[in-house]
Order: C-alpha cells, then sequence, then structure tokens
C-alpha cells in the first residue's frame, strides 16, 4: 500500500474522492527535474489559489513568479550570500518557538533524522548540511520558484489567510502533475530579495515555493504523520448516530 492510500486509510473510512488522492499525494519534493512549465500553468495555478478564504475578504498575500535568467541570477545571489555571508542575514520573523516543547521538538528531531538520513548525510557532517540548505536558493532545480510575501501591518490573522492561501497553490500545482516545496528559508535574505525584485517595503517576505516535476516521482512522501486520535477530538456524533438509528432527523428533533 503507498504513502497516500496509507494516509486515508482507516477503521470507518469514507470513501475517497479525487481530491483526498491529491492531497495525500502531494509531498514537498527536493529534487526537480529541469523539464519547463509554462507561464499559462502557473498562471492557472494562482487563478486558482487565489479563491483561499480570507477575513473580510482582504486577500493579504503578494507573489513574485520567477523563471529563466532572473529565477538564476535571484538563485545566484542567494547562493553567494549562504556562502560568504549568512550571519549577517536573519529573518523577519521567528518561525520555531525558542523553547519548541513536545512533542513538536520529538517531531523536528524525527525531521532531521529521516531527511538526513536518507541522504546519507551524517547528523555531524556539517559541511554536508550546509551543502544541503544552499539548494533550497536554486529551488532545488525547479523551473519556477515563487516569493510570497504579506503586508508587514496586517495582524496575524491574515498570516491564517496566507497560509490557505499557500496550501491551495501546492494543491493547484499537484492537480496539475507538478509537485512543489513551500521554503521559509527565503525570508532570511529578504534584504537581497527586497533589491532584485523591487518588493516594497510594506511587504515582508514570508516563503518560497518552488514548482516543476519530481525527478523521482516515486520516492513520494518521507515524513510521517500523526494518527487521527493524536490531534482530532469528536463530540456529539453518538447522539446523532442515536438519532438516526431512530428515525429522527437531527434538525427536526427540536421542531414541533
Amino acid at each position: 500500500m503507498s504513502a497516500p492510500e496509507e494516509a486515508m486509510t482507516g477503521a470507518g473510512a469514507a470513501a475517497r474522492s479525487p481530491i483526498d488522492e491529491i492531497i495525500a499525494g502531494r509531498f514537498a519534493c527536493r529534487d526537480f527535474a529541469d523539464a519547463p512549465i509554462g507561464r499559462g500553468t502557473i498562471e492557472q495555478i494562482l487563478r486558482v489559489a487565489r479563491f483561499a478564504p480570507s477575513g473580510a475578504n482582504i486577500q493579504p498575500w503578494h507573489v513574485y513568479v520567477l523563471a529563466g535568467a532572473t529565477k538564476d541570477k535571484v538563485s545566484g545571489a542567494l547562493r553567494e550570500a549562504h556562502e560568504t555571508a549568512r550571519d549577517e542575514h536573519v529573518s523577519e520573523y521567528s518561525y520555531y518557538a525558542s523553547d519548541l516543547p513536545e512533542p513538536y521538538q520529538q517531531r523536528r528531531q524525527e525531521f532531521g533524522r529521516l531527511f538526513y538520513g536518507s541522504l546519507g548525510i551524517a547528523q555531524t557532517d556539517l559541511g554536508a548540511r550546509n551543502d544541503q540548505t544552499a539548494k533550497n536558493y536554486a529551488f532545488f532545480g525547479a523551473p519556477v520558484g515563487l516569493i510570497v510575501t504579506i503586508d508587514r501591518r496586517l495582524q496575524v490573522g491574515s498570516w491564517l489567510d496566507l497560509g490557505m492561501f499557500v496550501q491551495n497553490v501546492l494543491l493547484a500545482a499537484a492537480g496539475h502533475g507538478l509537485q512543489s516545496c513551500p521554503q521559509e528559508t527565503f525570508s532570511k535574505y529578504h534584504r537581497i530579495l527586497r533589491q532584485l525584485l523591487s518588493i516594497p517595503t510594506e511587504q515582508m517576505v514570508v516563503c518560497g515555493i518552488s514548482i516543476g516535476h519530481a525527478r523521482d516521482a516515486a520516492k513520494g512522501r518521507l515524513m510521517p504523520r500523526a494518527d487521527l486520535a493524536e490531534f482530532a477530538s469528536f463530540a456529539g456524533f453518538e447522539e446523532q448516530s442515536a438519532r438516526q438509528m431512530e428515525g429522527t432527523r437531527p434538525w427536526e428533533a427540536e421542531t414541533s
């Protein structure tokens, strides 16, 4: 059974839908083929992604779409900064809590063990880990890279909206047979990106997204997901089931 199938299988699992397959089949791809992606495809992905919900419909996202020589120029500048001046750059926001509680710390450690282990990189091999990190700035070889920003004058609720938009981008890409990788690490080099892409001062660089064809799609998802019981609590379904057994429609229970 494939990882996506396992992700959707469980006791009492409902029938799967096409969107279930897309969601479970998506993974963070870090090795893309160099097959080009047309502008029309990316435009369609973004046209669909814009239907993400947002509070009061303010739509707080902005996207810079990079390909070809422009993408290469940006990648070159970021990789140079990473190699020669990484300590001079810092993100404008904190992605992780400084003291990560459990179970999140354990999950983060498991990520490092599984990810670097799959690449044959030892935890103590800082040079190899640094080289792997540098691949982020080449968009892992993807033909298209996005830089996503948000207006810094907005509040945390708009970041929730932005997250739903980013997820829509990932799923819309998967619907076109493409894979993707959202990458917070681009935010570290916001000063360089701001200059190269003429990003206004009111926009904060949140992340990048690599989009393309996976070089080896058979590798699929590497990271496990928590079981449903670990993150979901259910209430009221017993009463609903009892009413259905009695032939009472729940929405008619209080009517006369």
